[in-house]
């Protein structure tokens, strides 16, 4: 059996507020944020997450992103990032590197696709997904109570709803998910 599951990431002003979340069906989701963050760092962060709590589970992986940045980070440039000492070819430090470096170790041993599908396009999983990260934008926005979800049954304890090297931190900027940039 293969587990299908959605991530998303959303920035109210980029940076600004930010959510991720990820979504399998009712039952099964999570979200979290940060005061300030980027795209970026929730599209990692909802992948993360994913990850991070079906560990414990022996079953393939399927992970649906709207962020060609979150695949392409995760799928082909990670592994030279991680052999250049967590440097883009440019010689440029990785950014959001706490992320990825927990991405890369929540990859090991684990047997994970990935499938980019465009963003407000209708595919429902994604839909669940983007609005979930919105949501928990809005609710660091507002300073409202967040709705961090179920989470998946029988993970270890939940990760902190917010990145923990978050606090008192800018967010390096990232490029934004359809744009070009060096790595």
């Amino acid at each position: 059996m293969t587990i299908i599951a959605a991530a998303d990431g959303s920035a109210l002003g980029n940076p600004g507020p930010a959510g991720w979340a990820w979504y399998a069906d009712d039952e099964r989701w999570a979200a979290g944020g940060w005061p300030h963050g980027t795209n970026n760092m929730g599209e990692l962060t909802g992948v993360l997450d994913l990850l991070q709590q079906t560990a414990h589970l022996d079953e393939d992986l399927h992970v649906i992103c709207d962020s060609t940045y979150a695949i392409k980070t995760i799928t082909e440039w990670m592994p030279g990032w991680k052999r250049r000492g967590w440097r883009k070819a440019d010689k440029k430090p990785v950014a959001n590197l706490d992320i990825v470096q927990a991405l890369d170790a929540a990859m090991v041993g684990r047997r994970v696709s990935f499938e980019w599908v465009k963003g407000h396009a209708g595919h429902p999983l994604n839909e669940a997904a983007d609005r979930l990260a919105n949501a928990a934008a809005v609710s660091f926005r507002d300073g409202a109570a967040l709705l961090a979800g179920p989470g998946w049954p029988g993970a270890r304890p939940a990760q902190p709803r917010s990145h923990p090297a978050q606090a008192g931190r800018t967010p390096e900027p990232g490029p934004f998910e359809d744009e070009p940039a060096l790595f």
